[in-house]
Formats: structure tokens, sequence, C-alpha cells
């Protein structure tokens, strides 16, 4: 058995680099979803959070570290990246972002029809047709990202302190 655990971390194959062909597709996907966001006007910060609730659901930390810099260079705050988690229980997210979380959060877990039902119908009283669209694409993308890294266990490096 050549992947065989020892004692510490467990390797595994980087599927991105063991299947590039594979990757680059899901790449080509998600610039194209990126596209689709933008077009229907969802923005930025609203993909993020996003991107990095589907990935707080699915325990991904390479992609909770890398869409973490990312909403920070988009402009969000440190204090709703830290509630992120229990969006709900606060009132600093948007109609707009709740509407959006609902959705990220049903597409990601959709074993509940009824409470995929309900986060869609709530979704569009509040965002157009071609933002839940994204929305739901910005999760599917995310969710499949997500598996990539977990399976590779993509590690978390360390930031040096300046």
């Amino acid at each position: 058995m050549s992947n065989r655990t020892t004692g510490s971390a467990e390797r595994r194959i980087f599927l991105d680099k063991q299947s590039p062909k594979a990757f680059h597709a899901l790449a080509q996907t998600a610039e194209a979803v990126r596209t689709v966001a933008a077009e229907a006007d969802l923005d930025r910060t609203t993909v993020e959070l996003i991107n990095l609730r589907v990935s707080q659901m699915n325990g991904c930390a390479y992609c909770l570290d890398r869409h973490t810099k990312a909403a920070l260079r988009e402009g969000e705050s440190t204090q709703r990246l830290g509630v992120l988690a229990a969006w709900r229980d606060t009132d600093l997210f948007t109609r707009s972002e709740r509407a959006a979380l609902t959705l990220a959060e049903a597409t990601t877990d959709p074993t509940n029809a009824g409470a995929q039902a309900s986060a869609y119908e709530a979704a569009r009283q509040v965002l157009t047709d071609d933002q839940v669209s994204a929305a739901i694409w910005v999760a599917i993308t995310m969710n499949a990202f997500n598996r990539v890294s977990i399976m590779s266990k993509h590690p978390v490096t360390a930031l040096r302190e300046a």
C-alpha cells in the first residue's frame, strides 16, 4: 500500500496536480460563475460570504483560509467574518446577503427538502432570478472546490508576522 498513515499526517494525492485537466475545467467553471455573479449584480462581498459559509459547513480549512483573505481584500469586516457561522443570530447582514446565505446553506445540505424550498422562496422575495441562480452556482462551485481541497488535504500555511 503506497498511501499509509505513518503516525503523522496521511499522505494524499493533490487532485488538482494529479488531474490538471479536470481541475482546469473546474477553474473555468468558477470563472464563468464569477462572470454570471457580476452580470447579476451579486457583489463580490456576497460571493465571498457564500464561499466562506459553504466552506464552514464543509469544514474545509484551506478554502476558509483562502476566502477569508479574499473577503478582507474586498473590504469585508473582521467582525462580520467572525460571526458568519452564526449569521442568523445577528443584524450585521443585509436582507440580500441573508437570502444568499440561506440559499448557500440549502445548496450545501440539500437533504431537507422543506428547508430548501423555504430558502428558495425566501430568496426569490429579495433577489432577482439572476441573483438566485448566481448564488446557487457560487455555492455549487464552492462545494466542488471544498471536496477537492478536503480530499487532497491541501495544507494551510501560517502567515509570517512582519
